[in-house]
């Protein structure tokens, strides 16, 4: 279906899907700030034009970047895409070194065989846990403020994230498995999409010879207590990312440590800003990767484990 001007027209189911904007929440925000103003289809349906869709996109970068609804939503997309540039105190963020900005023009090119061989060759060059530190963690955050300044699209941030996660599997499969403590099960809550996290923090722990379990992302907490009984494992570790929503990150974390038996330890890492709000019970926070060696050192220290 197309507006009366021409324009793609989008459903509201449509929009949540692209956005990650509820459905509930844009109609809220249609009540509360007048945007977005939906037209009507022949049924009386919501839908959208392709401009509000490219607003709300951007209005979604910012929230995840902890901006609050009521100072963003009403604003234009000028003075949107003006609060996206990653401006601190007027100084400009530093630039990227050329090699991780080959990697970018790459996925700009769509360019996937050359760009997974050079992700492939930085791994031998560099070993993988300086690739993960010194060259995975800084392409991210290019490829991150590339595609918040929308020089990005979206199907280009999942081009890059698909092969690096490819380089990343290869990468851990050849790690020799020792089968030593301790046992980690790696994994995200539900409505957790993000995979990228997780597979650099199962990388990690491979490289520290912990024997891992991965379930991918999205397990509901019963069942993260169930795999976690069944496997016999010694930690449960979870990832999140910046867009799950900050209620949800504390109040799961509460409840899966309740669940879990006590000798299981519970970790958690990703670059939520809830995980740095308020320490909880039981739940260690892994800020950085660089931080997970230290931690599993710690951790057999303490049950003399090897």
């Amino acid at each position: 279906m197309k507006t009366s001007r021409g324009q793609p027209s989008f459903s509201i189911a449509s929009v949540e899907r692209d956005t990650g904007i509820s459905k509930d929440t844009l109609r809220v925000w249609e009540r509360r700030y007048d945007f977005p103003l939906p037209l009507r289809d022949q049924h009386g349906e919501r839908v959208y034009t392709q401009d509000q869709v490219e607003k709300l996109r951007t209005i979604k970068r910012l929230l995840d970047l902890g901006h609050r609804p009521g100072k963003i939503v009403g604003r234009s997309i000028e003075e949107l895409e003006a609060l996206t540039e990653p401006d601190v105190g007027g100084a400009r963020a530093q630039p990227v070194s050329h090699a991780h900005r080959v990697v970018v023009d790459l996925v700009k090119q769509h360019r996937v065989a050359e760009l997974r061989l050079e992700l492939g060759q930085a791994v031998m060059r560099q070993g993988l846990a300086p690739f993960l530190i010194d060259t995975v963690a800084p392409i991210n955050t290019a490829i991150g403020e590339a595609w918040m300044r929308g020089q990005l699209e979206i199907f280009e941030e999942h081009l890059y994230t698909e092969t690096l996660q490819g380089v990343l599997r290869s990468a851990i499969a050849a790690i020799p498995q020792p089968g030593g403590a301790p046992r980690v099960l790696l994994t995200t809550f539900p409505n957790e999409q993000h995979n990228l996290g997780l597979l650099m923090a199962e990388a990690m722990f491979a490289i520290e010879g912990a024997s891992c379990i991965s379930l991918g992302t999205q397990t509901p907490l019963f069942d993260i207590v169930l795999a976690a009984v069944s496997h016999r494992a010694d930690i449960v570790a979870l990832s999140f990312s910046a867009a799950h929503p900050s209620n949800h990150v504390l109040e799961g974390l509460e409840e899966l440590r309740a669940k879990l038996p006590p000798a299981i330890a519970l970790w958690a890492g990703g670059r939520n800003a809830a995980l740095g709000k308020r320490a909880i019970d039981g739940v260690t926070v892994l800020s950085e990767l660089t931080k997970i060696p230290t931690a599993i050192a710690d951790w057999r220290a303490k049950r003399g484990a090897t």
